[in-house]
């Protein structure tokens, strides 16, 4: 995923150590960040049914939170914890994460089964937190969609929008998040807040994204009643089980920029990745673009029959989700230019700021 608080590089990691512990061999070698003799103890402790005899994997994760699957022999669970070094705390928050998924647990939006959070930083050296390993794999390449063919994708893709807009009628007083976030003045402080995003990443004049900022500030819709909001919703960040019949979405995961505000905002910015993806300008995932996928305003169209949401001034949360993004593809190319980000690919990321911002103005224009 993009995000302003996360690695823009490319993942080298995934799946890039094998199990360690008692059995990989006469002497454990824990992944990083993880210090399989003091977590023994804490989580047998703290996970129901778990022992303390404990191997691990790294799943995933670099500037990242880190992801690993950890297993006593018999049961297998994820471990969640912020990158290595030092980082804001705000950007890498295990309780937000381990919070909203705990809450969302009887809620028809499918979430991993957490069990226990440490803040104790002596166990890991970070905050972290257990949950379920959930069946699936999240689909990241439309390559990857090839097998199930057109008609699959196209219902794992309904299931997709159906899940987003349930997860929006969610009323979070009900579930324990009424205080979650500050929803409140929530779309003035996006516009804010990606302005400054852009300008702490300044490399050359954009007048086009000084131009929607402007004309975003001046027209900020209504607001409505407030909502959970994934922040990074996508089809990459949910796990799909696809061992049966049907492509079962498991669970919805990498809530770490979840809050409470506008949910038009989710949706908004999944048909710009969903864009991104179509034109072949993602250097992440381009799932979305997969043959039998549901096109833009299929998305649209299913989400407003299965949501009680206001679209009517849909085009305005389109511009701020091209803002948006934007601005965190010229954060890409301001580290690219400056030698702090290699892989293929970003050699191209500064051009495609461009038309992403004049598509931010045409929807403004389409209103």
């Amino acid at each position: 995923m993009i995000s302003p608080t996360q690695e823009t590089t490319p993942d080298m990691t995934q799946d890039s150590s094998q199990p360690n512990g008692p059995d990989a061999g006469s002497e454990r070698q824990d992944p990083p960040g993880l210090d399989l003799g003091r977590l023994g103890p804490w989580f047998a402790e703290n996970v129901p049914g778990a022992g303390d005899s404990l191997s691990a994997r790294h799943i995933s994760g670099g500037k990242s939170n880190l992801t690993y699957e950890v297993s006593d022999g018999t049961t297998s669970w994820i471990i969640r914890r912020p990158p290595l070094g030092h980082v804001l705390a705000t950007a890498h928050d295990m309780g937000r994460e381990y919070t909203v998924m705990t809450a969302l647990r009887d809620t028809p939006v499918p979430v991993p089964t957490t069990y226990a959070r440490c803040q104790d930083e002596s166990v890991t050296g970070a905050d972290f937190y257990v949950m379920e390993k959930a069946a699936g794999v999240p689909y990241r390449f439309a390559t990857e969609l090839e097998g199930l063919g057109k008609d699959r994708t196209r219902d794992l893709s309904s299931r997709l929008v159906d899940i987003l807009a349930a997860l929006h009628q969610v009323d979070p007083a009900s579930v324990g998040l009424g205080e979650f976030g500050r929803p409140e003045g929530f779309l003035g402080r996006q516009v804010k807040r990606w302005k400054k995003q852009l300008e702490a990443s300044y490399s050359r004049d954009l007048p086009a994204a000084d131009e929607l900022h402007r004309r975003l500030a001046e027209s900020i819709p209504a607001e409505q009643a407030p909502g959970i909001i994934h922040g990074d919703y996508r089809l990459d960040n949910v796990l799909t089980d696809s061992s049966g019949d049907s492509d079962e979405i498991t669970a919805v995961i990498d809530w770490e920029m979840a809050t409470l505000g506008d949910p038009l905002t989710d949706l908004a910015l999944m048909i710009l990745y969903k864009r991104l993806g179509d034109q072949g300008g993602s250097t992440v995932a381009d799932a979305s673009s997969a043959p039998g996928f549901l096109s833009e305003q299929e998305i649209v169209d299913l989400y407003a029959r299965t949501s009680t949401r206001d679209l009517s001034d849909f085009g305005w949360y389109l511009g701020l989700a091209a803002y948006k993004l934007g601005a965190i593809l010229e954060g890409i190319h301001y580290r690219y230019i400056n030698g702090q980000t290699v892989g293929p690919g970003f050699d191209k990321v500064g051009d495609s700021i461009h038309g992403l911002l004049q598509t931010g103005l045409d929807a403004l224009d389409a209103r």
